[in-house]
């Protein structure tokens, strides 16, 4: 073989280095992804995947050393594996969660994990190995193979989180990366042809396993689909994964219901109650109702309920997710829910992370109302942090209230009451509601402000379906489960801990409480 064929040949590598490696890291963050969806708590199940990605890689690294023959044909048939199995993850994964028993998901997952992770592991050793069989000097074959390796890994990581998971989702995006392996291998067989004894069957084996996975990327959404409708109790009539979150509507006879990640949001049969006592006492409360900044709430069924006051002026609402404000002004369920209460003159909607939004606006709000979902992540946890309500209370005017969803007293007393003193903690005055909402169960909210408040002398002066003026006062008492004084298994006290963002205990706290519901 002269020269120049042997420079093609080792330029062939290198790529095949840079292109698998793109694939090997959009795995590894796929595989968190999936875990934060399906499992919950995403930087433990990031965390966990990493791990065992990483763990695999070592030991598909310590495997290799025994791959010193057939080189070419070894990395082949590891790209057919991984296509295979990376290929089908996604997919598989939502059939395991939607008809195995629970906690088979987590091991399905962890396992596909360590196995793509370990096939993953073998590559670049072999890959170095034929370079340098090739004739290139082995400190440069290194080099170049995981300069190629590394640059791919960075590629990938974009891909994943500009591209495949915001407009092909999970289940598409694991077929398409696994459709990129296979082509990696055809290439490979085709190019170096001449050093395999059996060209035709490896090639065939290749071309057949792309026909299925291609025949994934344009049926396996949809059948994932009807694995995913068995997560849910109605039927599915509404999924998207924006770049932010899994969008699901659900509709049984006559109730609309929204999930975000998995996680209800409301349900239409009951949340009058939930955003009623979200809004009307902090309305009642406030000296002014001029200006009202809603957080959270991109169902806009908040909004609707704010705009019963006519001497509301302003409301400003932020919401993360675009996607999710499009769909409460655009389908009909949603906008018969809501009332077109978005598109009011008065409504400006601003999609942007709620923590930066308060530390680089200016001025205050009569009215603020914190309907963000529950800490179940860092992401999410930072909202609920001593930090973050001092931004709160920085943009509070001085006669102002503030109320915050705080999750179930009755589930999670822990996680309420500890919302409660981190509110506390930013030097603001609580008092503290709960309301029974059969979709729900009961759920509690904290009515935050600078100066006292009475909630007896509140009147809601608003037209409501369910909340009263009389009925106020009943929503602060607390039964004897779910009051202040949290106990740990032996009857003492626990002393509660403020959540901050140097030490975020809430989530620790938040899992160990909903573990059984």
């Amino acid at each position: 073989m002269n020269k120049e064929e042997l420079l093609k040949q080792s330029s062939s590598i290198y790529w095949a280095s840079g292109i698998v490696s793109i694939c090997g890291i959009i795995f590894e963050v796929l595989f968190g992804a999936l875990g934060s969806y399906i499992l919950g708590d995403g930087v433990k199940q990031y965390t966990l995947t990493i791990s065992l990605f990483l763990t695999g890689m070592g030991i598909g690294a310590f495997i290799s050393e025994k791959i010193t023959k057939q080189l070419v044909l070894s990395f082949i048939w590891i790209e057919y594996g991984i296509g295979l199995i990376g290929g089908f993850s996604a997919f598989l994964l939502f059939g395991v969660t939607a008809y195995l028993p629970d906690g088979t998901d987590a091991l399905f997952l962890y396992g596909v994990t360590l196995i793509v992770g370990t096939l993953t592991g073998v590559e670049l050793p072999v890959l170095i190995r034929k370079a340098n069989d090739i004739g290139v000097a082995l400190h440069k074959s290194t080099a170049k193979v995981l300069f190629s390796d590394y640059a791919g890994g960075l590629i990938g990581g974009l891909l994943f989180l500009f591209l495949l998971r915001p407009y092909f989702g999970l289940v598409k995006t694991a077929f398409i990366v696994a459709t990129i392996n296979v082509v990696v291998a055809l290439w490979i067989t085709v190019k170096f042809r001449q050093e395999l004894s059996n060209f035709a069957l490896h090639a065939g084996a290749g071309g057949f396993l792309l026909v299925l996975i291609l025949a994934g990327i344009l049926f396996g959404e949809e059948a994932a689909f009807h694995f995913e409708q068995k997560l849910y109790k109605d039927p599915i009539i509404y999924s998207e994964q924006t770049a932010y979150q899994q969008i699901v509507l659900t509709r049984e006879e006559g109730d609309t219901r929204l999930y975000l990640d998995g996680q209800l949001q409301f349900s239409a049969a009951d949340e009058h109650r939930y955003h009623e006592t979200l809004v009307h006492p902090a309305m009642a409360a406030a000296g002014s109702r001029k200006r009202v900044l809603v957080l959270g709430g991109g169902d806009g069924l908040a909004v609707r309920e704010v705009l019963k006051y006519g001497d509301t002026h302003s409301v400003t609402l932020v919401d993360l997710d675009p996607k999710m404000v499009e769909l409460a002004n655009t389908h009909h369920l949603l906008t018969e829910l809501n009332e077109h209460s978005l598109k009011n003159k008065k409504v400006k909607a601003i999609h942007q992370d709620a923590f930066r939004y308060l530390e680089e606006t200016d001025g205050f709000y009569d009215v603020i109302l914190v309907d963000l979902p529950d800490p179940n992540n860092e992401s999410l946890n930072k909202l609920y942090t001593a930090e973050f309500y001092s931004l709160l209370r920085n943009h509070l005017a001085p006669d102002g209230a503030m109320m915050v969803q705080a999750t179930s007293p009755v589930f999670a007393p822990e996680v309420y009451w500890t919302i409660n003193k981190t509110i506390q903690e930013a030097k603001l005055l609580t008092n503290n509601l709960h309301v029974d909402i059969p979709s729900f169960g009961g759920w509690g909210f904290v009515l935050a402000s600078r100066q006292p408040i009475l909630v007896d002398s509140l009147e809601v002066k608003a037209e409501t379906s369910y909340l009263t003026t009389e009925l106020l006062p009943a929503l602060t008492r607390f039964g004897k489960d779910e009051d202040a004084t949290i106990k740990d298994t032996n009857g003492r006290p626990i002393e509660l801990k403020p959540n901050t963002l140097i030490r975020p205990n809430l989530i620790e706290v938040y899992e160990k409480s909903w573990r059984y519901y």
